[in-house]
Formats: structure tokens, C-alpha cells, sequence
């Protein structure tokens, strides 16, 4: 293996650590502060932490009038800030009432789900996809519902905080070839932040206090999982291979089962691991059927 190669694997899997933990820092921090008032500074110090990657990052923004960048970039930072709300304050809830190991898993499913709404827009869908969803719903099943075929609130406020992830997604994958991506980036943690904290002072009780008690896994959620995994991935992602991208960011569901296991002592019934080794399977499948297509002469 190449040097390069192996130095943004490297990075790349700590970019997958540090989401997959975030799981944890997420549960932990809820101790403390509402769902809402944890995200709401949490996406508020992750906007601020990549103000060093956008000054550094000024020669990314596309051809065109900067006005013309910046409005795009406003009015879609608005729409993708309002999506990205949507999902994370679901994940975020749902974490009161499911495990960090089964919420990474769930998220994990946009992946998954991204090529099925890509039909929306008459994206084309390979066979991979829908194997690769296949292997997820059953994953899924066996992970979530109970023999009495209900489905645990927490997990289902994941899954359909997954739905909102795709849109994330597949709107961001829109936006970014017409505005600065970093810059992007750093308007929709806002737009997530302000929205967030409307909700916390509205139906929950902000308090420094708490906040200060809540430090560490809000500092963790805004900082590393927001500021320095961000810009591993901007940065990295440019020149890594995709296949290898695509393998070792799905392994943040891997980290947060790890996370929720050494630090809050959760533990998965076979049946419930099993389910995970299929959603794994799927979320990979969908990925690199695709690539392995795109080389195709």
C-alpha cells in the first residue's frame, strides 16, 4: 500500500472514530442539558470551529460572482440547516430511549437510503442498492423489532432521523459544486444551532450551569465530531481512494457499538449483533457496487 494511500486511510478511520464516539458523547451529555440545548451548542461551537478551515480554504469557491456565492450559499445553508436540524434533533431524542451502538447502526442506514431517493430526482439505482437495502431492512428487523412486532420508540425516531441524513445528502451533494462547501458547512451548523436553541428555550430549561456540567461531551460533539472530523474528511476525502473512503466511514456504526460497550457498559443480544453484521453488509454492498460499476470500461 502507498504512503499517501495509507496516511488518508489513517485519517479517514479516525474521522470514523471520532463520529462513532460521538454516539457516546451524545447519551452522556443528555445527563446534563436537554436533546435540543445539548445540539444547539453543539452545532453553534462546530460552525465557529471551521472558520480556520474557511479562511484557509478561499480558493475552493467555483467560478462566478462571489455576491452570486455567497446567496446560494445562504439560502442553501438555510434549506440544509433546516434538514440537518430535522435529523439530528430525532437522533438526538432518540438517543433518551435507545442504545449509542443501535442509533450508530440506524444512522447508518442513509447510506442505504440516499440511492432509493435519488429516484426522486431520476438518479439511476444498481442492483447493489437494493440488495444492499435488502440486507439492511432485514438487519434492521432483526436489531430493532421485538417478536410482538413493535418497534422501540427510540429506534424509531433513528430511523426516521435516517430519512432526514439521505435528504441531508443528497441536498448537500446539490448545493456543493455551486458555493464554497466549507462555507456551506458553517451556515447550516448555524441555521441547526439557532433552530435548536429556539426549541431548548421554548421546552426546556437552558441554564449555564448545566452546560458547564455537560462540557466535555458538548465540547466532543462540537469540536471533534463537527470541527476536526469535518475537516478530515473535506480535507482527505479529495484524494482518497473511494473505495477505501466508503468502507472505513461506515465503520462509525462499528465505533459507537464499541463506544456504547466500553463506556456505558451496553450490550447487544446475538440476535441483535446479527442484525448489525447485515445493516453493515448492506450499507457496504450499496457503496461499492456502485464504485466497482463507475470502473467499468
Amino acid at each position: 500500500m502507498e504512503r499517501a494511500t495509507l496516511k488518508s486511510d489513517l485519517l479517514l478511520l479516525l474521522a470514523a472514530a471520532i463520529w462513532g464516539f460521538a454516539f457516546v458523547a451524545q447519551r452522556v451529555g443528555m445527563d446534563y442539558v436537554g436533546p435540543f440545548t445539548f445540539n444547539g451548542v453543539r452545532f453553534a461551537l462546530g460552525s465557529f470551529s471551521l472558520f480556520p478551515l474557511l479562511a484557509a480554504s478561499r480558493r475552493m469557491l467555483p467560478a462566478g460572482k462571489p455576491l452570486q456565492s455567497r446567496f446560494v450559499r445562504l439560502c442553501g445553508g438555510i434549506l440544509a440547516g433546516g434538514v440537518l436540524f430535522a435529523g439530528a434533533s430525532l437522533q438526538q431524542v432518540g438517543l433518551l430511549y435507545t442504545t449509542a451502538g443501535k442509533a450508530g447502526f440506524i444512522t447508518g442506514l442513509y447510506v442505504v437510503i440516499v440511492p432509493i431517493l435519488g429516484l426522486l430526482w431520476k438518479q439511476r439505482t444498481d442492483a447493489g442498492t437494493w440488495i444492499g437495502a435488502f440486507l439492511a431492512a432485514t438487519g434492521l428487523y432483526l436489531l430493532s423489532v421485538k417478536a410482538s412486532l413493535h418497534i422501540a420508540a427510540g429506534d424509531l425516531l433513528e430511523v426516521i432521523g435516517a430519512v432526514f441524513w439521505a435528504l441531508h445528502v443528497l441536498i448537500i451533494g446539490w448545493l456543493s459544486p455551486k458555493t464554497h462547501p466549507v462555507g456551506l458547512a458553517v451556515v447550516q451548523f448555524a441555521v441547526c444551532a439557532l433552530l435548536s436553541l429556539i426549541v431548548a428555550f421554548v421546552f426546556e430549561t437552558v441554564a449555564m450551569e448545566t452546560i458547564r456540567q455537560a462540557a466535555i461531551p458538548i465540547l466532543y460533539g462540537g469540536l471533534l465530531s463537527v470541527g476536526v472530523a469535518y475537516t478530515l474528511q473535506v480535507v482527505v476525502q479529495r484524494s482518497a481512494h473511494p473505495a477505501h473512503a466508503a468502507i472505513i466511514l461506515s465503520l462509525e456504526a462499528v465505533f459507537a457499538a464499541l463506544g456504547g460497550w466500553m463506556i456505558l457498559d451496553e450490550r447487544l443480544s446475538l440476535r441483535a449483533a446479527a442484525g448489525c453484521v447485515l445493516m453493515l453488509t448492506g450499507m457496504l454492498l450499496s457503496q461499492l457496487w456502485g464504485l466497482k460499476a463507475a470502473r467499468r470500461p
